[in-house]
């Protein structure tokens, strides 16, 4: 099991402190050059943390995702604190397979590594879990239960919320378990939950003084996302797309494992059993399954609904898993338990040897193959992912048009030159336009310059930057490419315009894409 985690670990430092940024990250770390208390895109807080690294650390590779190698610490951290709760404070062995099943999901491999809200939305909205299952379960024991838990835990899925609105889904499972344990009745008359939900609740503050200075711009974009606006029609295909983007990115394995999951969850319900009650801590009252499948239950359901109506994104379920995971190594190991219980196995020799050091002899693993081939899918994946993204987008071998977001990975320091050299020929700092948010984003990081502008059909981030009546009589540079080319209306703006500069993209050989380069005098928009 440590060979895959090395290779892993090995892929993933690659892709930090190598790869130049995807669009998306070089975008969000520029909403961090123009601090705001929200954006039009999404909430804050990724914006804020670039923002703060960059001021302390300055601009580079590492300092972009130097916040994943700490969020994904914590992360990691908190699977330690949940599988030392549920098997036991010596299981170290339940962890290690965890930490393998994550990262074999190409789901989370992805999404843990980029630099993008959702390493921070994972890691907060994990942490807020345990916490608050801690608090429930100390106040099932005493009655009371641990105030800082529940503090914390608002705190943060508050924050998860400043990364993403889907962080909801997290505080609706918590919500649903109170309500539907009888046990925890009680919770519902006391003033600490309702304390807890408004330091939750004051999270979004940020967001709606940014929505009610700029038009409601940003909940308008999401409401107009979330909704076929031309028509209801059901679409009946989009379901199954998003569960079947689902299975393959989550991973097959772990979707088999989840799904043994909720079969035995069934089966005890139905006999009357304690999910727990084979497990080797006292946690068998717990409600970490209660809330783990309702967080799963809520937000899969609730997505698998809206694709019926308009298309959902596999990764919007992101964090319908996290709880799930720690719930696997019942499926893969055959535990054996403390002596003197009922049933219980001694162990002998060998075996008391493994388990005073905290781990299982490898007898004790069961369907190794089924899991093996897990590692296998997930470590292809993430191969591929490391070569597309840092050595050669894969689909310039067989396609000059395929996949144009990767192929914007590379070339910048050629562009750039580029650009550089034919500003100093127009002089007076000219403006620098590009006619796509993402060649937008990459340029300004690449040039270190927060003023490089967007001019688009589509409505972004660079729409509530500029303005426009400042910009007039000023000379340009104009970045296009094939993607996203220059349009005649960019072009009647100006009253002047030059034959553009090919820049042609390749590595290895191999033709990746050309950015065109134009002058741009007088600008009038």
């Amino acid at each position: 099991m440590l060979l895959p985690l090395f290779a892993f670990l090995l892929l993933r430092l690659v892709f930090w402190f190598a790869t130049f940024p995807n669009p998306d990250e070089a975008y969000y770390w520029l909403w961090g050059q123009h601090p705001a208390f929200s954006y039009y895109d999404h909430p804050p807080l990724q914006a804020w943390v670039q923002g703060l690294f960059t001021a302390a650390f300055g601009r580079s590779a590492f300092t972009l995702r130097l916040p994943n190698v700490i969020s994904n610490g914590v992360f990691f951290y908190t699977y330690y604190q949940i599988t030392r709760y549920l098997y036991g404070e010596h299981d170290r062995y339940s962890l290690w397979l965890v930490v393998t099943l994550v990262l074999a999901s190409p789901l989370y491999f992805l999404f843990l590594a980029l630099a993008w809200h959702d390493h921070l939305l994972i890691t907060l909205s994990l942490v807020s879990a345990y916490l608050f299952i801690r608090f429930l379960d100390g106040y099932l024991a005493n009655g009371k239960g641990k105030s800082w838990r529940l503090y914390g835990a608002s705190v943060a899925i508050g924050l998860a919320g400043l990364c993403k609105y889907t962080a909801v889904f997290v505080a609706l499972g918590f919500a649903a378990t109170v309500v539907s344990d009888q046990r925890l009745h009680p919770l519902l008359r006391d003033r600490r939950i309702y304390l807890a939900g408004a330091i939750a609740t004051s999270a979004i503050l940020p967001i709606l003084l940014w929505n009610y200075t700029n038009d409601f711009q940003s909940f308008r974009y999401y409401f107009d996302r979330s909704l076929n606006t031309t028509g209801f029609r059901f679409q009946f295909a989009e379901p199954l797309k998003f569960l079947l983007f689902s299975v393959l990115m989550l991973s097959p394995v772990n979707c088999w494992a989840i799904f043994q999951i909720l079969i035995r969850r069934q089966k005890a319900e139905g006999r009357g059993q304690k999910v727990f009650e084979s497990y080797p801590t006292n946690t068998s009252d717990s409600v970490y399954q209660t809330v783990a499948l309702w967080v799963f239950g809520i937000s899969t359901i609730t997505l698998t609904a809206i694709s019926l109506v308009y298309t959902a994104l596999y990764y919007w379920n992101i964090l319908a898993y996290l709880l799930l995971f720690p719930l696997l190594p019942t499926v893969f190991i055959k535990r054996r338990q403390k002596a003197g219980g009922r049933g219980q196995k001694v162990l002998t020799g060998k075996d008391r040897d493994f388990k005073d050091e905290g781990i299982s002899p490898s007898s004790h693993l069961r369907r190794s193959s089924l899991l093996l081939s897990g590692q296998l899918y997930g470590l292809l994946f993430a191969i591929l992912l490391v070569v597309n993204y840092s050595i050669l987008p894969l689909a310039s071998l067989v396609s000059k048009e395929a996949d144009p977001e990767s192929r914007m990975l590379f070339g910048w320091k050629d562009v750039a030159a580029v650009v550089s050299k034919q500003a100093a020929q127009l002089g007076d700092e000219p403006l620098l336009v590009t006619t796509d948010y993402r060649s937008a984003s990459a340029l300004a990081y690449q040039l270190k310059n927060r003023n490089v502008i967007a001019i688009a059909d589509r409505i972004d981030q660079f729409d509530f930057w500029y303005n426009r009546d400042k910009l007039s009589t000023k000379n340009a540079l104009i970045l296009s490419d094939d993607w996203h080319p220059v349009t005649p209306k960019l072009l009647s703006q100006f009253q002047q315009t030059s034959a553009p500069i090919t820049v042609p993209v390749t590595r290895f050989g191999i033709w990746i894409k050309d950015y065109y380069v134009m002058k741009a005098i007088n600008i009038g928009i």
